[in-house]
């Protein structure tokens, strides 16, 4: 005999709409709480595939569907389940056939899935050579073309996708392959007003970064965009000096010559130093910096800097100047 949750599970599949309806929202009601959650994971081999199928269906169905997946997402075995029944191509199959407020659940549904490897393989399709990368091409040209400037921001949490799927390798392959230009797009939202778009950018940059070894070429191939990105935020607050500012490119000397608001949240001020100093690591990346005005900027900006974890940051920077410089005086032929 079919106990009351396995009933309840059923309406799922029900030919009724009143009756799906009414079966999905008793069940994300029941994520709400950790015995439901229980329940129902309990029934996994059915709960997930009957959720995964509404995600398709109007918006009183989807709605209540995807916000059901996500609290069950938060367990990482039930995650790791969802990603096996093929639930990521899902969610990018229906993405963009609903509105905003669905969509907006959706992509929160991916950041939970892509917290596993196999969540970001599958986004990333990963050993598709004809369609790896189509996935995440699409959801940063939405992340890139929606505005902030309303209420809804349905691709918000695309920034925090980008920092999962950039903590692997073939995640940062494809963002920084010269072809799909995926990083030189992203980095403008760090302009947005949305914290959240900025922490997405400032991560996924941080991420990238710690190929420096290996991408270095391909991220000084973006030079024009990731310098002001990362020099900007660590630029302090004076105005900068004619004979400073004769030494910068135009984007970063215009951004410098007048009085701006200043980056508040101190993380994002420590993950840009902390990209920069992987990319001086490198010989060529210093000569880069120097090519800017970098010092001349780190130290300016040192100067404003009051949190001490930040200013920490800066002095890693500070010191691998000053004793790669120290070798190049001994040492002038040398080169990496």
């Amino acid at each position: 005999m079919a106990t009351e949750i396995e009933e309840l599970l059923g309406f799922l599949s029900s030919p009724s709409p009143q009756l799906r309806k009414a079966a999905v929202g008793i069940v994300r009601d029941l994520t709400g709480s950790e015995d439901g959650l229980l329940s129902l994971s309990v029934h996994s081999d059915v709960v997930l595939p009957s959720l995964s199928r509404l995600l398709s269906q109007h918006k009183e169905v989807a709605g209540p569907a995807a916000e059901a997946l996500i609290n069950l997402s938060q367990d990482p075995r039930l995650s790791e389940r969802m990603v096996e029944i093929g639930l990521v191509g899902t969610v990018m199959e229906t993405l963009y056939k609903h509105e905003a407020s669905v969509t907006r659940l959706l992509v929160m549904l991916l950041v939970n899935l892509t917290q596993l490897d196999s969540g970001v393989a599958s986004l990333l399709q990963v050993g598709d050579d004809k369609m790896q990368g189509l996935y995440i091409s699409k959801i940063v040209r939405s992340f890139c073309r929606t505005s902030t400037e309303t209420n809804e921001d349905p691709f918000e949490h695309v920034g925090s996708i980008l920092v999962n799927i950039s903590k692997m390798e073939a995640g940062r392959n494809i963002l920084l392959d010269p072809k799909r230009s995926l990083l030189k797009q992203i980095i403008p939202q760090f302009d947005s007003s949305s914290l959240l778009r900025k922490k997405g950018v400032s991560g996924t940059i941080r991420n990238c970064c710690f190929d420096a070894d290996n991408q270095l070429p391909n991220l000084l191939l973006i030079s024009e965009f990731l310098w002001p990105a990362l020099l900007l935020p660590v630029a302090g607050k004076k105005v900068y000096s004619e004979q400073d500012l004769s030494k910068m490119p135009l984007e970063l000397g215009n951004a410098l010559s007048h009085e701006r608001e200043p980056v508040d949240d101190p993380e994002l001020r420590k993950q840009a130093l902390e990209s920069i100093y992987m990319i001086v690591l490198q010989e060529a990346g210093r000569r880069a910096l120097w090519s800017v005005n970098g010092p001349r900027i780190l130290e300016v900006g040192y100067e404003d800097e009051e949190d001490p974890k930040v200013m920490e940051a800066y002095e890693q920077i500070g010191s691998l100047l000053v004793s790669s410089g120290q070798d190049n005086e001994k040492s002038p032929q040398t080169s990496s």
